[in-house]
């Protein structure tokens, strides 16, 4: 058993979005670049759906899902990993809401609420996000306890659904 593994994890959730050339790409290669990051492994994958952009709509279609990790990783820091992920597969913030080549918003760390500078957890728009939801309820379906009973019943109040499109099926 290596020190990674001893070490005490939590567990977190992330939402991975890419609307730039090779969508599904992007997201394989994030997901690549959290599997070689010390102190996170991936746990849990959703489908990949598409779906409309939302805030600034001249733009292509999304491609979105959720993973689940194990992280020994503080959540700000693993909010620096991911920010560090984004850069490196060419993420630009030109444009509030607008195209990008991946992004990685860190939506639920344990049970934790923590609002800093740089970080709000949980995710504070995540309950009004169809593309947000969807995924993260699809994930969360197997662990069926409050988490689950709780995102989804956000999302069954939540308009919109329609909206998210299974893409590819979670493998």
């Amino acid at each position: 058993m290596t020190a990674e593994e001893r070490e005490p994890t939590t567990t977190a959730y992330v939402a991975l979005g890419s609307n730039i050339d090779d969508r599904e790409h992007y997201l394989q290669d994030a997901i690549a670049a959290l599997h070689q990051e010390s102190g996170i492994q991936v746990t849990g994958l959703s489908s990949i759906y598409e779906t409309e952009p939302v805030g600034y709509v001249d733009q292509s279609a999304f491609l979105n899902m959720v993973i689940q990790i194990h992280t020994s990783l503080p959540a700000e820091a693993l909010l620096f990993t991911l920010l560090a992920i984004e850069n490196r597969l060419g993420r630009t913030r030109d444009l509030r809401w607008g195209p990008r080549t991946i992004d990685l918003d860190l939506l639920l760390y344990g049970d934790e609420q923590l609002t800093t500078p740089d970080l709000i957890i949980p995710h504070p728009r995540m309950h009004e996000r169809a593309f947000v939801l969807v995924p993260l309820t699809e994930v969360l379906s197997k662990r069926q306890d409050a988490a689950f009973e709780f995102i989804s019943g956000h999302l069954e109040k939540l308009e919109g659904k329609e909206g998210v499109v299974l893409w590819k099926k979670a493998q």
